[in-house]
């Protein structure tokens, strides 16, 4: 094929979701950059892909809602002409204990988590068949599989982290035999972007280093690299795996 290698990645304006577009931004490659509404920052993003000698477009969707995934990954094949990677980060954490969750908080963690995943998915696979080295990388986190005392829990992210590293495994097996893989990364305590929402108070996170065997909080490249590895020609043999990005954090 003579087009760049396309990228979908959601929930890009900032934190994880950027540090992937700007880790794998190359000349060769086009990218484009998901967010709900933070238009300037995905703005930003596509500026730093740009310089890096790749190409970007930035759209704005909600994909808690159900016809917008679709939309986005038709969008991406409009405007690149085809789609190669999709990096479904889009998210958000929900600390709130069971006893004070309703049913519309878990439903919002569920849709905007596992849900987004599965209707991104579902819409990507046929074109991803056709593609490059077509590669899905969904990020989950260490809250699936994290359950102490000494460590904060939530519940309803939880929840739909479990059930989105589940499609996970199953689209593993599903698009195999097209060559399609399957992956997820599972980041442990990583450190936000200077203003963005903190489900964790910085000097909270920071007490948690201690838990950790390489004795730091992690940050967004880390995870991006991680991702990019996965997204890569070079990951090829690896497919329905959950990589955990933590530092050796003890689960």
């Amino acid at each position: 094929m003579d087009r760049p290698r396309t990228v979908l990645v959601t929930g890009a304006a900032s934190g994880i979701g950027a540090a992937i577009c700007r880790t794998m931004a190359a000349p060769g490659t086009a990218f484009l950059i998901h967010t709900r509404r933070n238009a300037e920052g995905a703005e930003a993003v596509a500026a730093a892909v740009r310089a890096a000698g790749a190409t970007a477009s930035v759209i704005l969707a909600d994909l808690a809602v159900a016809a917008e995934a679709a939309v986005v990954v038709e969008t991406a094949v409009a405007r690149m002409g085809g789609l190669d990677v999709l990096i479904s980060n889009a998210g958000f954490a929900d600390r709130t204990q069971i006893a004070d969750l309703t049913d519309a908080g878990m439903t919002a963690s569920v849709e905007a988590i596992q849900g987004a995943f599965f209707r991104l998915a579902r819409a990507a696979a046929p074109i991803l068949r056709a593609g490059q080295n077509p590669r899905i990388v969904a990020v989950s986190s260490f809250v699936a599989h994290s359950f102490r005392t000494n460590i904060p829990t939530f519940p309803a992210s939880a929840a739909a982290k479990a059930g989105l590293e589940a499609l996970v495994r199953v689209l593993a097996i599903e698009l195999g035999a097209s060559g399609v893989t399957v992956n997820a990364v599972v980041p442990g305590f990583i450190r936000k972007d200077s203003g963005a929402h903190r489900a964790i108070a910085p000097a909270a996170l920071q007490d948690q280093a201690a838990r950790i065997p390489l004795g730091r909080i992690g940050v967004p490249d880390d995870v991006a690299a991680a991702v990019a590895f996965l997204a890569s020609p070079a990951a090829g043999y690896i497919t329905g795996q959950a990589l955990h990005v933590d530092g050796g954090l003890v689960i």
